[in-house]
């Protein structure tokens, strides 16, 4: 089985701005980032960009398209000089049919994949800018999703921004409050994380003194 994923599965490197995958395209293969940075973001009506989320090194995705066969929803693109790893889908789904422990970690994939946006979903409706943004930094260190992740994120403000929907000042501002908060340390183009756990919890203590 690994002789085969490996013989199988391409390797490609793409630069700053290039397209892994397009909308549109048909969803025929899984993408693994061996290391860099790549975002899948899409275009409103209006051109305002929006960014569901960034996938580093040591991560999978793209499983849910292809097992539902259907085309892609959102643009990949890289952000950094990134190499990835394309699995054909007749590779994926000839693993999912022999092998035990490629279907349990596919399943909790998923399962840790929805728990995410529910999670996402939550804290955009329930959370001031200052917690989403917490919120958005501790999700990228997601241990499931995300392994093998030192507490260093290169991200720039701007494209923060386009996760959390916020302005490039209104993120400066915010990393500003969470800096001085010490859970992070703020350098160019990078976020370390001081303390994971008060990100996680940042703002929840707010929400369960205004709940009582």
């Amino acid at each position: 089985q690994l002789q085969r994923a490996h013989t199988t599965t391409i390797v490609r490197s793409f630069q700053p701005g290039n397209f892994v995958c397009h909308k549109g395209d048909p969803s025929n293969v899984w993408v693994g980032v061996i290391d860099g940075l790549v975002k899948a973001t899409n275009l409103s009506e209006t051109g305002k960009p929006v960014t569901f989320a960034t996938f580093p090194a040591n991560c999978w995705f793209g499983e849910g398209s292809l097992l539902k066969q259907e085309a892609r929803k959102y643009d990949i693109i890289a952000l950094r000089d990134s190499r990835v790893a394309l699995m054909p889908a007749v590779t994926f789904f000839w693993l999912l049919d022999t092998s035990i422990a490629f279907n349990r970690f596919i399943m909790n994939q998923l399962n840790e994949r929805l728990g995410q946006f529910m999670s996402a979903f939550e804290h955009d409706r329930l959370d001031d800018r200052e917690a989403r943004i917490a919120h958005a930094i501790a999700n990228m260190l997601h241990p499931q999703l995300y392994p093998n992740r030192e507490y260093r994120i290169e991200i720039s403000n701007e494209e923060l921004g386009h996760l959390v929907g916020a302005s490039r000042p209104c993120v400066s501002q915010s990393l500003q409050i969470l800096e001085k908060s010490g859970l992070i340390e703020v350098g160019y183009r990078t976020i370390t994380v001081i303390n994971i756990e008060g990100l996680r919890s940042f703002g929840r203590v707010a929400r369960t003194n205004f709940g009582h």
